[in-house]
């Protein structure tokens, strides 16, 4: 195997890659709110009905979370992230065949979903545990960015897809992507520093590195359940799921459309929505390593809260992009400081399988959204009741994450010249 001391940092490869994975299996996420329209007109489903296959598979994408922080304890970061390609790719390309709706919730929902899952949540904090000391903030800001640049990006491709050639390809199109990266994904990723002779980016030349050579400590989630940090923090991303991925990734573009815009207009905002949310989130690693994490927490989801409250009065394309500009700066930028107090509370070693779980609890607040607000608007004909609700609860989340306790000693990271 090739000894890379002395040149490239192999661990920007693998951030390199797997927030290439991450992104693709994310943006798979985007098919039911971005085909909303076109699955209804086409089958006649109502909006609950195909918000149900949105919800499956947001929850299942939550399940996966856990679950990845299991297997890449045991079978590494490797097989793990060819699996879930696969998995996610074959449970695309055989719902764009589905004639009944509950076809489309097992395929779509169930199996796709959990195979996006396996990369969507602990892959990112894992890479940047075992390989970086210095800067893991930062590198865990790439990997949520990308997940939730891939949930943003995607919608204009799939819209004008689907537009010009029918929802159906949309979906076969997101496939066909996941299985191209699928052989550069198993001949590129490694499992640790010490594959590729090299230590974690940071790291003293006689620390020994817990993280990478080290499996989660037995019984681990059994005393995080006991805390009240864990809790704490899972309501929150609850809050941060059902606000993100549930209300808006869901139905921001059947919502705009009820106001009088056009589903391409509509995706155009949430690629906006997308640029500016890698900027926000890339932005929330780097405060990450130097503010403690449960301010920003404060700031973010205040911030979120206040954007959802003005979402209802929005008519015209100025204020819609300006929406899409201050929603997307905050949309995922959660995910560094919540990474960063799972690491500071529960060890390094850890964080794959508690961050799994607290990930789950992200998914199943936007599952939960999802079908929710799809119920609001059958009932009364819009999303108001649901976005001002989702307003006030990211506004009270934003105050819980100030109750959080942080371990004596925990600090922002300093951060050092060089490479």
């Amino acid at each position: 195997m090739r000894d890379f001391r002395g040149g490239l940092f192999y661990g920007w490869v693998m951030v390199g890659l797997g927030a290439l994975v991450a992104l693709l299996a994310a943006g798979s996420r985007t098919a039911p709110g971005a085909l909303l329209i076109p699955i209804r007109n086409e089958t006649g489903w109502s909006t609950a009905q195909i918000a149900l296959a949105g919800a499956a598979g947001l929850l299942l994408l939550g399940l996966g979370g856990p679950v990845s922080g299991l297997l890449l304890d045991r079978f590494g970061i490797r097989r793990v992230a060819v699996a879930a390609i696969i998995l996610t790719a074959f449970g695309l390309g055989a719902s764009a065949l589905a004639t009944e709706l509950w076809q489309l919730v097992v395929l779509f929902g169930l199996v796709a979903g959990f195979g996006a899952g396996l990369v969507s949540s602990a892959l990112g904090p894992v890479i940047a545990n075992r390989w970086f000391v210095k800067g893991r903030g930062l590198v865990v800001g790439v990997f949520g960015a990308s997940t939730s640049a891939g949930q943003l990006v995607f919608f204009p491709v799939l819209t004008l897809t689907a537009v010009a050639l029918g929802w159906r390809t949309a979906v076969f199109v997101i496939a066909a992507l996941l299985i191209a990266i699928a052989v550069p994904t198993y001949l590129l990723l490694r499992e640790r520093p010490a594959d590729v002779g090299q230590r974690p980016r940071g790291a003293a030349a006689d620390a020994i590195d817990d993280a990478a050579t080290t499996r989660a400590d037995p019984g681990i989630m059994r005393r995080a359940f006991r805390t009240e940090t864990f809790w704490l923090l899972a309501g929150t991303f609850f809050v941060c799921g059902a606000t993100s991925n549930g209300l808006v990734g869901q139905h921001f573009i059947a919502h705009a459309v009820d106001h009088g815009f056009t589903q391409t207009d509509a995706s155009g905002a949430l690629a906006v929505m997308g640029a500016f949310n890698f900027v926000g989130t890339l932005a929330s690693g780097w405060l990450t390593d130097r503010v403690d994490p449960r301010r920003l927490l404060l700031v973010y989801y205040g911030f979120r809260g206040l954007s959802l409250l003005y979402l209802p009065a929005i008519h015209n394309s100025l204020d819609i992009a300006g929406f899409a500009i201050l929603f997307g700066l905050d949309y995922i930028a959660t995910v560094p400081p919540t990474v960063a107090l799972v690491a500071d509370t529960f060890g390094r070693r850890n964080v794959g399988i508690v961050y799994g779980w607290v990930y789950f609890s992200h998914m199943l607040g936007a599952a939960l959204a999802a079908e929710v607000a799809g119920l609001v608007r059958d009932a009364f004909g819009d999303y108001t009741v649901a976005i001002i609700a989702g307003g006030w609860l990211a506004v009270a989340a934003g105050v819980a994450a100030l109750v959080i306790r942080r371990p004596i000693g925990a600090k922002p990271a300093v951060v050092t010249a060089g490479a």
